[in-house]
């Protein structure tokens, strides 16, 4: 029963990588027009939400978000969710109404057509380049206005599919301590059962996102980064091993 799904699996993978490329494509006027300037991001954002809900919805997934508090219009954040899918960062837009700029690796600009909007929108980073790192800082603090927020997630990678969560980055919370922003915590409990990078696992469902209190970063510096980055680490993987539906997925047989 398992390799009759086989066939069926790969055209649906096939199918988001279709449903993307086109959606790009066909929404590049409106992208490339409000890329040009950094004050048009709130309405690239409108965009970007768009083609994030085609994608999550044309993959016949739905969305069941609970936020334990809510985000203010004209306040900046550092949003920290849980990565185990190529879907997390569709989500993370899709759910968020004020514009978020993210933190990605240098390599994703590589893929055809995404990774031309990707170096227009994104702020690159290589972590293996102290330059790089000091060059997030300067562009963090020009993006970090009216609102706009920055998201990264800070496992740094897609772990393997039996970790549960992988060891934490300190990248977003030493920008958190040094805007003085909160960080908020979100998980994703589904993103890895049902569009996993397994291209034999999968299927359309419900993706359960909970968004936790904002951990406060007011007052805080630098010596507190170990605090902080403990205490994000433990809010996420706590409820990550309290989802039975996650943790028998992570515990499966391979």
């Amino acid at each position: 029963m398992k390799f009759l799904k086989i066939p069926f699996l790969l055209i649906w993978r096939l199918w988001f990588y279709i449903l993307m490329f086109s959606s790009v494509l066909l929404l590049s006027p409106l992208l490339l027009i409000f890329t040009f300037k950094k004050e048009h991001y709130p309405h690239f954002w409108k965009v970007a939400r768009f083609l994030s809900k085609i994608l999550i919805y044309g993959m016949g997934f739905r969305l069941d978000f609970q936020s334990d508090e809510k985000i203010e219009k004209d306040k900046s954040y550092m949003f920290c969710p849980n990565h185990a899918s190529l879907i997390d960062p569709f989500v993370l837009i899709a759910i968020s109404k004020n514009p978020i700029v993210f933190v990605g690796k240098q390599e994703l600009v590589k893929i055809p057509v995404f990774g031309f909007f990707y170096k227009r929108t994104v702020i690159m980073v290589d972590r293996n380049s102290e330059k790089s790192r000091k060059r997030v800082y300067k562009m963090a603090k020009q993006r970090l206005q009216n609102g706009v927020s920055m998201a990264i997630f800070p496992e740094g990678l897609v772990p393997a599919e039996d970790v549960v969560l992988a060891p934490f980055k300190k990248g977003a919370f030493s920008l958190a301590i040094e805007f003085q922003i909160p960080i908020v915590p979100q998980v994703y409990y589904d993103c890895k059962r049902f569009f996993s990078w397994d291209f034999l696992k999968g299927r359309p469902g419900v993706l359960r996102i909970h968004q936790h209190s904002f951990i406060e970063t007011t007052h805080l510096k630098q010596e507190h980064l170990t605090e902080l980055q403990s205490k994000t680490f433990d809010v996420i993987y706590n409820d990550l091993v309290q989802d039975k539906k996650y943790m028998k997925d992570t515990n499966r047989k391979k």
